[in-house]
């Protein structure tokens, strides 16, 4: 079996401006004024670490982070379920998404769930707003709600899989599926392959040269996807000394 972690912005779904909408309105709600900087846009940190940029970035205090941030933090999942047909209207699926995800799903030996730096009940409404809950086993993903350090995720996937499913998941049956420099960081940090998607506003070449193992245009050639994942757990599997997939 292999553990398929799909990261979820700009790898299947783009939000628009939705995410920094939210942010801006519950920083607001939070420190009773306007943000005049919000968080780089995709960079695949984890909320909780936004957040933290978030304030510091509009000269919060240190001393009074702490406590706004947990309250933003709080406040994101709920704020965002409110602007879901906002999502939907100024929103996209990536190109191929649905269709690999499905394949995926589908495919005997392979076990699809999340990995993301979205907080778990916000990953939960984005994947619903765009009809793709139904194609991971979100009960075994990792979130930001889990850990704010994003490679710490990889384990509490792959022990939350292993518990479901009987069979032994670590870094020589888990795949990543992500378009950013954090997605590679996570994989070679945590304990996964990575095939890096260039969709999102990290090139190809730069997701090679941080080390992604295998690098797609898109999601579009589901049948070359479905390949690299395979040679991708095979090769992790000849490196253990053990037989490939």
């Amino acid at each position: 079996m292999i553990l398929v972690l799909w990261d979820i912005d700009r790898t299947l779904l783009y939000v628009g401006d939705t995410d920094r909408a939210v942010y801006r309105e519950v920083f607001r709600e939070v420190v009773g004024r306007d943000a005049e900087r919000l968080p780089e846009r995709g960079t695949g940190v984890t909320m909780p670490l936004a957040v933290r940029e978030l304030l510091s970035a509009n000269s919060v205090p240190d001393a009074d982070a702490d406590e706004l941030a947990q309250r933003i933090v709080d406040r994101l999942p709920e704020q965002l379920k409110r602007h879901s047909e906002r999502m939907r209207r100024n929103g996209r699926l990536m190109p191929g998404a649905a269709a690999a995800l499905s394949v995926v799903r589908q495919t005997e030996g392979l076990v699809p769930t999340v990995l993301t730096g979205n907080l778990r009940e916000s990953a939960q409404i984005k994947l619903a707003t765009f009809s793709l809950l139904g194609h991971v086993d979100i009960s075994v993903g990792g979130f930001a709600s889990d850990n704010s350090h994003r490679p710490a995720l990889v384990d509490i996937a792959q022990r939350r899989s292993t518990s479901r499913y009987g069979y032994d998941f670590s870094r020589k049956n888990t795949v990543i599926i992500g378009d950013s420099l954090q997605d590679v960081r996570t994989g070679r940090e945590g304990g996964a392959k990575v095939v890096g998607v260039a969709s999102g506003t990290t090139s190809a070449d730069q997701l090679s040269k941080a080390g992604a193992d295998r690098v797609l245009p898109d999601l579009t050639n589901v049948e070359r996807l479905l390949d690299v994942i395979r040679e991708l757990a095979a090769t992790a599997r000849s490196d253990d000394g053990k037989p490939g997939y």
